[in-house]
């Protein structure tokens, strides 16, 4: 019994250490399945990203103003009434044609009286310096034609005397008659000469000189005025704006119509403060009309911003855009968008501008990267930026795993134990 007893106890005694051992085997399974789960549970779900090579632009935008490269505004150049309209909008016209009348029904007489006494005085100026007239030049031509041929005939006739008075057959009083005829012909020919070449003396030519000049003065004003009231087109284009009617009243300085070759037109542009920097001149760019959101114009800036003017709260700098294939298909006046690309890379390293972070007091900026299992503070060079992406110049590897967001929205921190969301 004694035996049966102690083997009993020694059995009990076996059987409770193997449960012992047991109890501690499922305890540390227990304990390890625990703390993997709680480990696991314990990880933030991050959204990340990989970043990848692609073509990336940069713009700067810009709303803007179309206008004519060449545009002729016919305004009043003096109060009253209109007289006649000889265009209607849309009509092409050539340079010179006749557009407009003012009324003013004394214009074209008084041209006329201008033009007639500045052809007399033309005609005076030339008798002066002809020393005369046509007329007054057929008549000394035949005057000193006579003269000549007198002075000619009184000296022959004073030698046959001479020789006839050494003869005996001619008396003294003769011959002295005849040397005066001859002197009497010479003057009168030297006369007749001096009328034919210095009739007016300077003093004459240059007082009708004077009064060409005013005469021509004259005109002109006249021209002027006639041209106020009778306005042409000094280029070719197109009729695009007539704001007044037949006989309307108009007062002085008041626009008429407007003409322009609406095939070379420009946008002027304002650009904001931040953007002027980026600006270039031959840097190309996009137009769009919300009128025609089917159709774009292209262009390039001609001029860049000189100085930046106030427009409401904002500083702007304006600058010149010319377009390059307007067909006439673009209003004047109209409001417009200009997209000017400043920078073009081919092969850039990108990511989403949102998973870049900077602190306040930091000008370094940075990415989280997720690597095992934790948030890594990663300081990236940023080259171009986007309204969406951003360049990656150096810091990251395109294999690199980019954290953007918690899916919970808490906020992204260092060493933070993490995993891509599913």
């Amino acid at each position: 019994m004694v035996l049966v007893n102690r083997g009993s106890i020694a059995l009990t005694r076996v059987l409770l250490t193997h449960r012992w051992w047991v109890l501690l085997l499922v305890c540390a399974v227990l304990v390890v399945f625990v703390v993997g789960y709680s480990s696991e549970h314990g990880r933030i779900a991050v959204r990340v990203i990989s970043p990848i090579y692609r073509e990336m632009d940069a713009n700067v935008t810009a709303q803007g103003t179309v206008l004519p490269v060449n545009d002729f505004q016919a305004r009043a150049n003096f109060s009253g009434v209109v007289d006649e309209i000889y265009v209607h909008v849309g009509q092409k016209v050539n340079a010179g044609q006749m557009l407009v009348v003012m009324r003013d029904q004394y214009a074209a007489s008084r041209v006329a009286t201008a033009k007639a006494n500045l052809q007399a005085t033309e005609v005076s100026k030339e008798n002066v310096e002809r020393s005369g007239s046509q007329e007054d030049r057929i008549g000394f031509a035949a005057n000193l034609t006579k003269a000549k041929d007198e002075d000619k005939a009184a000296a022959a006739s004073l030698k046959t005397l001479e020789e006839l008075e050494a003869r005996g057959s001619a008396s003294h009083a003769e011959v002295v008659a005849a040397e005066q005829r001859l002197q009497d012909a010479d003057a009168g020919l030297r006369a007749l000469k001096e009328r034919t070449t210095s009739r007016y003396s300077t003093t004459d030519v240059a007082s009708w000189k004077r009064r060409l000049a005013a005469d021509k003065a004259a005109l002109a004003a006249e021209q002027v005025s006639y041209a106020n009231a009778n306005i042409r087109s000094p280029i070719s284009g197109t009729v695009y704006v007539i704001p007044i009617s037949h006989y309307d009243f108009v007062p002085m300085g008041a626009e008429l119509l407007h003409v322009a070759d609406l095939s070379k037109i420009y946008v002027r542009a304002n650009f904001f403060e931040q953007d002027v920097a980026q600006l270039k001149p031959g840097q190309p760019a996009t137009i769009t009309w919300d009128g025609n959101p089917n159709r774009q114009w292209h262009g390039h800036i001609m001029v860049n911003p000189l100085a930046l003017t106030r427009s409401g709260d904002l500083n702007v700098g304006q600058s010149t855009v010319a377009i390059d294939d307007a067909h006439e298909d673009l209003p004047v006046n109209t409001n417009v968008t200009v997209t000017i690309l400043v920078a073009k890379h081919n092969h850039a390293l990108t990511i989403p501008r949102q998973a870049l972070h900077r602190d306040d007091n930091e000008r370094q900026q940075y990415v989280y990267c997720l690597r095992d299992g934790r948030l890594t503070k990663t300081p990236v060079d940023i080259g171009l930026v986007t309204s969406f992406d951003a360049e990656i110049i150096s810091g990251i590897r395109a294999q690199d795993v980019i954290a953007l967001s918690a899916v919970n929205h808490r906020p992204l921190v260092a060493n933070m134990q993490a995993k891509a969301a599913d």
